[in-house]
């Protein structure tokens, strides 16, 4: 049974979920939506224990400093993100035969979740070539999504399965330094995700085994890119947040740049200006984008709790406080 100051904890917590922006229709009061009580769920078992070793997810540092679209790009010739003097550049290089057109960009929330198991995998196996596992039901389990909720267009089989092909058909290019100005100078890698691999999965029977199991083998400078610097985060909080790409992207945010100031014993300003261009070049308008990315941290921190946000003007100001992960984990960064 809980204690008293723990429900009031909850309440508390729930007052500041219960937010117009957080749901299409506003939950009565005393109620909440099933999200929220998920976060609130997640949160009091984050604060109650660290993540163990099964817990625990990684992401390249790059792509958390550059992240990828929020939305379908549509088509057009490449797609990219710079903050300051890191750009990322997606490329599309396979075709959908059926099509006749090249596969999209990968966007949205699942290639961010592939992302999360694919580059934890590469780290503990050290192997470029991943098992994906005998069915599709299995592995998205493995990723965090629903194999029950159908077999639409709109289900997570069909949708994890063209997202998957769409990034594994992409290469991307980190590109360095500025192009212009008097000691102008840039590098750039340019990396294809995979090398090869092979699905036998069917988005129309996600519980089906297959004879042959499906797997992927990384590009080796994409495989070095990704585990040369991981991040690692908590997947209790990954979960609940999996429904928003913004939502992802600011936990990964939020847990790099906490070990970052506190590794340097320093506070860091940083402006709703270079949050939208390093999260959100999708939105037309700033003030928009700083309205969904205060509502969103509202939910970050709901799973970070031990994060400390100041809101000052022009933006926010992060301070140095306890990592999300084990400090043996946030070594990986060194």
């Amino acid at each position: 049974m809980e204690s008293a100051g723990e429900a009031l904890r909850k309440m508390r917590m729930a007052k500041q979920l219960a937010l117009p922006e957080d749901t299409t229709v506003v939950p009565p009061p005393g109620t909440l939506t099933r999200h929220q009580q998920e976060i609130i769920d997640a949160a009091a078992l984050i604060k109650e224990c660290w993540p163990d070793a099964s817990d625990l997810a990684f992401m390249a540092k790059h792509l958390v400093q550059v992240t990828l679209p929020h939305r379908d790009p549509g088509d057009v010739p490449f797609w990219s993100r710079t903050n300051g003097d890191l750009t990322l550049v997606i490329a599309r290089t396979q075709v959908n035969e059926e099509a006749n057109q090249l596969i999209g960009y990968p966007y949205g929330t699942i290639p961010r979740l592939l992302l999360y198991w694919i580059t934890r995998e590469a780290v503990r196996s050290k192997s470029r070539r991943l098992e994906l596992g005998g069915s599709l039901s299995e592995f998205m389990r493995e990723v965090g999504l629903n194999p029950n909720n159908g077999t639409g267009k709109r289900s997570d089989a069909h949708r994890l399965r063209e997202q998957m092909s769409r990034l594994f058909a992409s290469s991307i290019s980190f590109q360095y330094g500025k192009t212009s100005g008097s000691r102008a100078g840039k590098r750039w890698l340019n990396m294809p995700v995979s090398r090869g691999g092979q699905l036998w999965w069917d988005p129309k029977d996600p519980n089906q085994s297959n004879l042959w199991e499906s797997w992927i083998e990384l590009g080796e400078d994409f495989f070095n890119a990704i585990t040369g610097a991981p991040v690692p985060m908590d997947t209790r909080a990954l979960r609940v947040l999996n429904n928003s790409p913004l939502a992802l992207d600011l936990y990964a945010w939020a847990t790099y740049k906490a070990y970052s100031v506190t590794l340097k014993g320093q506070s860091q300003f940083v402006s709703y200006h270079n949050f939208m261009a390093q999260l959100g070049t999708d939105y037309a308008d700033p003030k928009n984008f700083k309205k969904k990315l205060l509502a969103t941290l509202k939910k970050v921190q709901a799973v970070y709790p031990q994060l400390k946000l100041e809101s000052v003007t022009g933006g926010l100001r992060i301070h140095p406080c306890k990592t999300a992960v084990p400090a043996t984990s946030t070594k990986l960064l060194l």
